[in-house]
């Protein structure tokens, strides 16, 4: 990976003189570059990753795993990118192991997942099993820990 893409990939908010100072590059080569990628997808977006208590997120996530049944002359894929389109769905990758995809979904209750994967997702025409997770807590997201505590960072150690 190009040292640019790490910079940009651990820090978005880097402007390109920033970048080209911390890389010994001249400004005008990174905004080009940094053009390029975005042009031919290979950089797809900028997000902000928000910590769930912090900013007030109510609503809940959930990790399913999904079995399919991989299509002739399409395998996975087919399926895969028509899960990948409903807007419940944040995330969704193959995986290799005891099932196929992992889906991350989000809603705003336990209640309306549940319904997503009841109604929508098992429904799916060679979708053959799911098992949901629900997720309790972040601790760590796109690399970045939650919840960073300032001060001793000393576990404390009882006689």
């Amino acid at each position: 990976m190009s040292p640019v893409l790490k910079l940009i990939q651990t820090n978005a908010k880097l402007s390109t003189s920033e970048l080209a100072q911390m890389l010994a590059l001249d400004p005008s080569v990174v905004a080009a570059q940094i053009a390029r990628w975005e042009q031919d997808g290979t950089i797809m977006g900028y997000q902000a990753i928000l910590d769930p208590e912090k900013s007030g997120h109510e609503g809940v996530t959930a990790l399913i795993e999904v079995k399919i049944r991989p299509e002739r002359g399409g395998g996975f894929d087919h399926l895969a990118e028509r899960i990948a389109k409903f807007d419940q769905v944040t995330s969704c990758y193959l995986m290799s192991g005891g099932y196929d995809l992992c889906v991350v979904v989000t809603g705003d209750t336990l209640r309306e997942v549940a319904r997503f994967v009841a109604e929508r997702l098992s429904t799916i025409e060679g979708v053959l099993s799911t098992a949901t997770r629900f997720q309790l807590k972040v601790y760590k997201q796109n690399g970045l820990l939650a919840h960073q505590e300032t001060g001793n960072e000393r576990l404390p150690v009882t006689p």
